[in-house]
C-alpha cells in the first residue's frame, strides 16, 4: 500500500510540474506577443500622425487655413499621438507585469496569439480613442480615409410613360396608348465635382440600359416592306400589339444645385441629401434589339402569339434628357433625336416622362 501511495504522489508531483511548466510557457508566449504589440503601437500612431498631417497640408494647399494655423494643428497632433503612444505602452507594460507576477491569469490580457489582436482604435465620429472602438480579431491594414473624394458613384433607376412625337401629329392623335406605353431605365452613374472649393456644379455620367415600349391601338401593327416600316391595320382582331426597343446608352449630365459640406478632422465631404438638383444633358448609344409582340385568335379560333424581332430600327440612338430632383427622387424626361426606324414614311421620335431615383 505504501508503495502505491509513493507512486501516486510521484505522479501527482510530475503532473503539477508539467502544469506549472505549461503555464509558464503560455505566459512566456503571451509576453512575447505583448512585446510585439508595443512595436505595432508605435508604428500605428506614427502612421495616423502622418495621415493627419497630410490632411492639414491639403487644407494649406487649398488656402483653407494659414501657415500659422497649420503649424499649430501639427504641434497639437504630434503631442496627442505622443501621449497616445505613452498611454498605450503603459497599458501593455502593465499587462506584461501581470503575466510575469502570476503563474495563472484567468482572464484575457490582450496578448496577440494566433494572429489575433486586441487594440483600441479611433471612433470616426469623435476621433478619440475609447473602448467603444475596441477591435478584437485578425490584424488588418486599415486604409486611410481619403481627404477629398471628388468622384462618387450610385445606382440610377427610372420608370414612367413612353410615347412618340410623330411629324405633323400631336400626342392627342398618337396611335400609341398613353397608359400602356412605358419606359424603364437602369444603370450606374459616377458624379464628379468640377470646382475645387464648391460643389455647385457636377458632371454626372455612366452607363444605362433603356427599355422603351409602345402599346399600339386601333388594331394597328408595324409592317416592314422593302425596309420601309409603316403602321398598318391587322387583317383580324388583335388582343395585343406592342413594340419594344432595348438600348445601351451612355448618359452625360451637368448637375447643378446646393449641397452641405461635412467637415471632419482628416477629411471632408459634400452631401446633396434633401437638396434640390437639376440635371441637363443627353445620351448616346446602341439599339441592342427591337421586337414586336402580337396576340390574336386566328381564323380557326386558335390563340396565336407572334414575336417579330429586329425591325429596320436605327442602330444608334441619341437624344436629350433632363431631371429635376429633391434628394433621391426627381422628375425625368428624355427625347430621342434619332428616329425610331431608319426608313419610315413619317418620322417618329421616342419621348419619355417619369420618375428618376438616384441612390447617391
Amino acid at each position: 500500500m505504501q508503495t502505491i501511495t509513493k507512486y501516486f504522489a510521484l505522479i501527482v508531483l510530475m503532473f503539477s510540474v508539467q502544469l506549472i511548466s505549461a503555464q509558464e510557457n503560455a505566459n512566456s508566449e503571451k509576453i512575447k506577443a505583448l512585446e510585439a504589440q508595443k512595436e505595432q503601437v508605435i508604428t500605428q500612431e506614427k502612421e495616423w500622425l502622418r495621415i493627419d498631417v497630410e490632411a492639414i497640408n491639403v487644407q494649406l494647399d487649398n488656402n483653407e487655413i494659414t501657415q500659422e494655423v497649420a503649424n499649430t494643428l501639427k504641434e497639437e497632433l504630434a503631442t496627442k499621438h505622443a501621449l497616445n503612444i505613452e498611454n498605450r505602452l503603459a497599458i501593455l507594460d502593465n499587462r506584461i507585469s501581470l503575466l510575469e507576477r502570476n503563474e495563472h491569469v484567468p482572464y484575457d490580457t490582450g496578448a496577440n496569439l494566433d494572429g489575433f489582436t486586441i487594440t483600441i482604435g479611433k471612433s470616426e465620429e469623435s476621433d478619440e480613442y475609447d473602448l467603444k472602438s475596441l477591435y478584437i480579431g485578425p490584424q488588418t491594414k486599415k486604409e486611410p480615409k481619403k481627404y477629398d473624394r471628388r468622384t462618387t458613384s450610385d445606382l440610377v433607376f427610372a420608370i414612367g410613360f413612353n410615347n412618340a412625337i410623330i411629324e405633323g401629329q400631336s400626342l392627342n392623335d398618337s396611335p400609341y396608348k398613353i397608359g400602356g406605353s412605358g419606359f424603364v431605365e437602369l444603370g450606374w452613374a459616377w458624379k464628379t465635382r468640377l470646382l475645387n472649393n464648391s460643389n455647385a456644379v457636377r458632371l454626372k455620367y455612366g452607363v444605362s440600359f433603356q427599355w422603351n415600349k409602345l402599346d399600339i391601338k386601333d388594331n394597328l401593327y408595324f409592317q416592314e416592306v422593302d425596309d420601309v416600316v409603316t403602321l398598318e391595320e391587322f387583317p383580324i382582331n388583335l388582343s395585343k400589339s406592342k413594340f419594344r426597343s432595348t438600348n445601351l446608352v451612355i448618359p452625360i449630365h451637368f448637375e447643378f444645385g446646393p449641397s452641405k459640406k461635412i467637415e471632419r478632422e482628416n477629411y471632408f465631404r459634400y452631401s446633396t441629401h434633401k437638396k434640390f438638383k437639376i440635371g441637363v444633358g443627353g445620351y448616346g448609344g446602341f439599339v441592342l434589339q427591337s421586337m414586336q409582340k402580337l396576340k390574336y385568335d386566328d381564323m380557326n379560333g386558335d390563340f396565336q402569339k407572334d414575336k417579330i424581332k429586329d425591325y429596320n430600327t436605327n442602330n444608334f440612338v441619341y437624344g436629350l434628357s433632363t431631371y429635376i430632383s429633391w434628394g433621391h427622387v426627381g422628375i425625368y424626361a428624355k427625347y430621342d433625336l434619332s428616329t425610331i426606324f431608319k426608313d419610315q414614311v413619317i418620322d417618329q421620335n421616342n419621348i419619355s416622362l417619369g420618375l428618376r431615383f438616384d441612390m447617391d
